[in-house]
This record gives structure tokens, C-alpha cells and sequence, in this order.
């Protein structure tokens, strides 16, 4: 019986846990989104600062890191794999040719879409499963590098590019 209780409380406790993470992860999301969505052409043509990445780079950037997650979270393959090169290989300064602004949007929303989609279907435990970047013998030893750190590590990511963005914003005023 104390066992059962200890597996219970245990399995409330990871709930929380991987409820507490993505209510943050979808914080970040919103804000980022949000930004997104408010940029003007112009502002998304500006860069953050003198000598930095312009919008059209970091909106291209978070959409390919996102689409990214999908695989390393099986949730299928990449939707746009051609967008690594130019946005995750590559610099802003790269001279390498990159969609439109609305097509980047397009993108930016076919993925949170099946991202959200698949996130909402998970379970607790499948959160501490392995992600598809580390072998099954470092995850006996490393067992922190599961699906959930990577929810994790993409909500620290989107909030530094969040902390640029917002200089954008600041050059409509």
C-alpha cells in the first residue's frame, strides 16, 4: 500500500512537473507568435540592433529549430527541412536566398500547428522518454536528456530571441 501511494504521489509529482514546463513553453510561444504577428514588413526587414540579425532571419530561425522538434520528439519528420540551411547552418549575412515574409509565416504556422497538436496528445511518461538525438546507452546514463528537455531548452531559445524582438518593436514607436 505505501508502495502504491509512493508511485501515485511520484506520478503526481511528474505531472506537475511536465504541466509546469509546457504552461511556460506555451507562455513563450504566445509572446514570440505575437511578435510575429505584429511586425510590419519594414520591421521584420530591420535588424534588432546595428550589425545583428534581421527579423525575417529569426522568424525564419524559430521556424526551422521548431520544425526541428518535430523529429526529435517523433512527431514525424521535418515539414520544411530546406529551411536548415539558410536559417540554422547559416547566418542572416549568409547571401543565401530565403522565402517571403508571408511564406515564413505560413511555415511559422503549419508547425506550431502540428507541434501543438502532438504536444496536446502526450502523456507524462512518453515527456521522460528519450528524444531521438541520444542512443539508448547515454540515456542509461543521462536520463535528464528526454523529450522534455527539449521542451525545455526550446523555451529558453525562444525567450533570448524574444528579448531581441522586442527591439523591433520599439523601432515602430
Amino acid at each position: 500500500m505505501e508502495n502504491q501511494e509512493l508511485t501515485k504521489s511520484k506520478l503526481q509529482d511528474s505531472t506537475l512537473l511536465v504541466k509546469m514546463i509546457l504552461t511556460a513553453w506555451d507562455a513563450q510561444f504566445s509572446k514570440i507568435d505575437k511578435l510575429f504577428k505584429s511586425f510590419s514588413y519594414e520591421q521584420l526587414m530591420n535588424e534588432v540592433a546595428p550589425g545583428r540579425n534581421r527579423g525575417i532571419y529569426l522568424l525564419g530561425h524559430q521556424t526551422a529549430v521548431t520544425d526541428g522538434m518535430l523529429p526529435l520528439l517523433e512527431f514525424g519528420d521535418k515539414l520544411f527541412p530546406e529551411l536548415q540551411e539558410v536559417f540554422i547552418k547559416n547566418s542572416d549575412k549568409s547571401g543565401l536566398e530565403m522565402p517571403s515574409i508571408e511564406e515564413l509565416k505560413q511555415k511559422w504556422d503549419a508547425v506550431n500547428k502540428k507541434l501543438a497538436d502532438h504536444i496536446e496528445k502526450m502523456s507524462t511518461e512518453e515527456w521522460f522518454e528519450k528524444h531521438t538525438a541520444v542512443s539508448d546507452e547515454e540515456f542509461q546514463h543521462e536520463p535528464h536528456r528526454n523529450k522534455l528537455n527539449i521542451i525545455i531548452s526550446r523555451t529558453n531559445h525562444q525567450a533570448y530571441h524574444i528579448g531581441q524582438l522586442v527591439f523591433l518593436e520599439k523601432k515602430a514607436e
